[in-house]
């Protein structure tokens, strides 16, 4: 009897010991995927600024890789400003009257505006609802990586699309006659504000991504309100030429300042207060549009 006391006994200890080890188990796996908002999966990394850059690098190398695993992304980001350009420059500029008379001068640098608007917006929209609908932002969220870091680097790799985009537009515009007359100086700062002013609408544009119900949605109704934006504006015909009651909105319509401006620093001659329009519409929507996208983020 005691022999089969003795041997009851070990079976008992041997089997809580291993309900135990399950139960332990159970445990780290559940803290593996606890949700961001539990626990110390929401705190970000503590390595200051060196560390926040590395993870935002880290994730815009990601997204290329990404982008070079689609190249009709690319190509349709390459293709759509040429045909913008050969189709207004050709087919419709003898029909519409600009001050100083060459309509390539006055198209160029809207089309600049226009398409990089639809690339930085477009691209960062559906990339965005992409990952959320495959549920990597979730995994993002329960790795040591700056929420912000995340967001920033999709940003970042969207600057460098626009940067080959902007290099495709001005080859075309030399080879349709557009000249660039400005000193190198006020043509530098045009370029930088071209690509500051996609940059924070490519902030408005991941708040879009994550408010939409997937990559479809983001592609459709994310860039829908695109074209009367730029439309509604001096992109392509001079303000002049509207109807008094929408006259207003096209004059002072961020997209009508920073247009009016590449076309001065470009073309040499003085932007007037339009500069200072681009400067602010420019830092307020980034001011505005990213800490509310990282909020987003952080609690979605």
């Amino acid at each position: 009897m005691s022999g089969i006391s003795t041997e009851k006994t070990a079976k008992t200890e041997k089997s809580a010991k291993s309900g135990k080890a399950a139960d332990t188990a159970r445990t780290t796996k559940a803290s593996a995927v606890a949700p961001a908002g539990s626990g110390a999966s929401e705190r970000d990394p503590g390595g200051g600024i060196g560390w926040w850059f590395s993870d935002a690098g880290e994730m815009a190398l990601r997204n290329l890789k990404h982008l070079r695993r689609t190249p009709d992304l690319m190509m349709y980001a390459l293709i759509q400003p040429v045909m913008f350009i050969l189709l207004f420059r050709y087919v419709l500029g003898g029909a519409i009257d600009v001050p100083g008379g060459d309509y390539g001068q006055f198209l160029l640098p809207g089309i600049f505006v226009q398409m990089v608007l639809f690339g930085s917006v477009a691209g960062t929209a559906v990339g965005v609802a992409d990952d959320m609908s495959k549920g990597i932002m979730d995994r993002f969220r329960s790795m040591p990586v700056s929420r912000s870091a995340v967001l920033a680097g999709r940003t970042f790799s969207e600057l460098a699309r626009t940067l080959v985009a902007v290099v495709v537009m001005v080859v075309v515009g030399l080879l349709v006659g557009f000249r660039f007359d400005g000193d190198p100086l006020p043509m530098a700062g045009a370029f930088l504000l071209l690509f500051a002013f996609g940059y924070a609408f490519s902030w408005l544009a991941a708040l879009i991504g994550m408010a939409v119900s997937g990559p479809e949605a983001a592609q459709a109704g994310g860039t829908a309100w695109l074209f009367p934006f730029t439309f509604v504006s001096s992109v392509f015909v001079p303000v002049s030429s509207m109807p008094g009651w929408l006259r207003p909105y096209a004059e002072h319509s961020p997209v009508t300042v920073v247009v009016d401006t590449l076309r001065a620093w470009l073309g040499g001659t003085d932007a007037g207060s339009a500069g200072w329009q681009s400067l602010a519409w420019t830092l307020g929507i980034a001011t505005i549009c990213a800490p509310l996208a990282v909020a987003r983020y952080r609690n979605k």
